[in-house]
């Protein structure tokens, strides 16, 4: 499945909110980030999970989002909430909600669940736009079936590394969420194994959060190691980590020119019928076309 299949998103910065904030929901509608997640889950307690589904329908409606990719993250489908979130949010925002994001899934199921569950809202709504999906790889159960999971549905579009809950699931020994403290890289595993399947399935691929969010330079060198693994973005637990994230995962425009111009001069070779070309010291051919055209794609959908 290719990735223009899905629809096209920017997912440089994730920003997670919490859903019973009126306040922290204004802010993030102010920001200029990608993608702002709306809590239903870790952020909201039991007994304020109900209330918080209408804060974040009130915000999904009656706030300015511009053209921030808006998302709500649920429970899990084990929870009780799993299946009211997601008719409440759906009936109450509809077309203002962009993407669902389900957690802590352990096997394609729960995927499908939410996948039946939106078309049939859709369907009973009549709503004109399809709801995408997000998918928290969480547990080591999920990680074990990732490939499955990334299959799962068209309705799919992207598979991001909770390395938090991962972490739980593992066992593993971890103080700061998000820092690499293991030789080599703690959490190279499973994002690697999470990036791979979601590209295998022309889905975007996104780290998860960097808990010590006054250390900037640590979190922009995870996104730059998300980033040379093929992942499109991370997540902001604050908005300071929004600039760093916009940052690393933009192409500077210099490397967008240059990839332009050996494309052209590429395409320009192969249309005489030769296969490679040297071109200002460097050798262009089919393969490095592709990592060429990797950063236009990502230029033309950020607008460089």
């Amino acid at each position: 499945m290719s990735q223009s299949n899905k629809p096209q998103r920017l997912r440089r910065s994730q920003l997670a909110v919490p859903g019973v904030s009126e306040k922290m929901l204004t802010k993030a509608a102010s920001l200029d980030v990608d993608h702002v997640f709306c809590d239903l889950e870790d952020a909201v307690a039991p007994s304020a999970k109900p209330g918080a589904r209408q804060t974040i329908i009130d915000a999904l409606n009656g706030l300015d989002w511009g053209k921030t990719v808006r998302c709500v993250r649920v429970n899990d489908a084990t929870t009780e909430w799993c299946h009211d979130d997601i008719i409440a949010i759906v009936e109450g925002a509809r077309e203002n909600v962009d993407t669902i994001m389900l957690t802590k899934p352990f096997d394609a199921s729960d995927l499908k669940f939410a996948d039946k569950l939106l078309s049939q809202l859709e369907k009973k709504l009549g709503l004109k736009k399809k709801i995408g999906l997000e998918c928290l790889i969480e547990e080591v159960e999920a990680m074990k079936n990732v490939w499955e999971i990334a299959h799962s549905c068209e309705r799919l579009e992207c598979l991001i590394f909770g390395m938090g809950d991962y972490a739980a699931s593992q066992g593993m020994s971890v103080k700061d969420i998000g820092k690499a403290t293991y030789p080599g890289d703690l959490f190279h595993y499973p994002r690697y194994q999470l990036t791979i399947a979601a590209r295998a399935a022309g889905l975007d691929a996104v780290d998860g959060p960097y808990a010590d969010f006054s250390n900037p330079e640590g979190y922009a060198e995870e996104c730059r190691r998300a980033l040379t693994i093929g992942m499109v973005g991370k997540w902001a637990i604050h908005p300071s980590q929004i600039a760093p994230a916009l940052e690393v995962f933009s192409p500077d425009q210099e490397d967008v020119d240059l990839a332009r111009e050996m494309i052209a001069v590429y395409r320009e070779a192969e249309a005489q019928g030769i296969g490679s070309v040297n071109h200002k010291g460097a050798m262009v051919d089919a393969a490095t076309a592709r990592v060429f055209q990797n950063i236009v794609d990502r230029a033309d959908l950020i607008g460089m």
